[in-house]
């Protein structure tokens, strides 16, 4: 079976664009794996099954081993170039190897909870999805695969902020860490805490509003003419 967070590559050679661009049309990709005070290594990635790997959400917050002719590196997805016209296309990828004595930087996805149990959705509302993931830094062995956010209590017109999100211990949200330096009034709440769901009352739309938009896009049919 394949290991999905173990990924195979060859030591890339050629420079340019145009290496790149024949290494992608011979199904390859270019990448590269740097960090942790060690010389950056240009690979060569197979594109189909790199995607394989990219279809499972975990991939990109989980600690990865990067095989480059038959040695290991411990390392994190750090940047991914897809192509503007296609999401399944991949251009680029970039590896950060880890330390274990370092704190990591990373982009973590968030699953939402329990959404059909709270009064907010029983009485009517939507639900808003505001951010689907948040920045957080800890140690590699704290790394989570995703953060939860339990609705289940969210009223309606209710929100959840950053700070009140519960964090796997070690692991810290980058937004709260610059919140620390405003200077606050009692009972305020930082720019820096956003929310990150809420549950509102679905928008009724009316005749008027209608007859609104009917005439806004007859004019500019019109003026298309």
């Amino acid at each position: 079976m394949e290991n999905l967070f173990e990924v195979q590559a060859e030591l890339r050679t050629d420079a340019g664009k145009g290496a790149s661009r024949r290494l992608r049309h011979a199904g390859s990709i270019p990448a590269i794996i740097y960090g942790d005070n060690k010389a950056p290594i240009s690979l060569t990635l197979n594109h189909n099954v790199f995607l394989r790997h990219l279809q499972e959400d975990a991939f990109y917050a989980h600690i990865l081993t990067v095989i480059v002719d038959g040695e290991k590196h411990q390392a994190v997805l750090k940047d991914l170039q897809r192509h503007p016209a296609s999401d399944v296309r991949i251009m680029h990828a970039d590896f950060l190897r880890i330390s274990n004595d370092h704190a990591l930087t990373m982009h973590i996805p968030v699953h939402f909870l329990n959404e059909e149990l709270s009064p907010g959705v029983k009485a009517g509302g939507l639900v808003s999805h505001l951010m689907s993931d948040v920045e957080v830094t800890c140690l590699p062995k704290d790394l989570p695969e995703f953060i939860e956010v339990d609705v289940a209590a969210v009223e309606l017109n209710g929100s959840i902020h950053l700070t009140e999100i519960t964090l796997p211990e070690g692991v810290q949200l980058t937004a709260l860490a610059h919140a620390e330096d405003e200077e606050l009034a009692e009972g305020e709440r930082s720019s820096y805490d956003q929310a990150i769901v809420s549950i509102h009352e679905p928008r009724v739309v009316s005749d008027e509003d209608e007859d609104e938009t009917a005439a806004t896009e007859d004019e500019e049919a019109a003026t298309e003419e």
